[in-house]
């Protein structure tokens, strides 16, 4: 199975945190098989936004939200 990763970005209220300001303007990058891929697909999107410091763009690892490791749903 590929280990699905997902590239997006887009305006934030403070560059230090995930609180993206408009849902509805992200900017999804794409869905990528493989961290390399998705590492390079988002090292070009922040590079293009460099200057913006409200742009922020994230790797979402897919694959663990697909497949959780079952040593964390233990003694809950």
């Amino acid at each position: 199975m590929s280990k699905l990763h997902l590239v997006f970005g887009g305006r934030v209220s403070d560059p230090q945190t995930l609180d993206f300001t408009d849902l509805k303007a992200l900017d999804i990058v794409g869905l990528f098989p493989d961290y390399a891929s998705a590492e390079k697909a988002w090292r070009a999107a922040a590079q293009r936004t460099v200057d913006d410091a409200e742009m922020k763009y994230v790797v979402v690892h897919l694959h663990r939200l697909l497949e959780p490791d079952p040593a964390l749903n233990q003694g809950g």
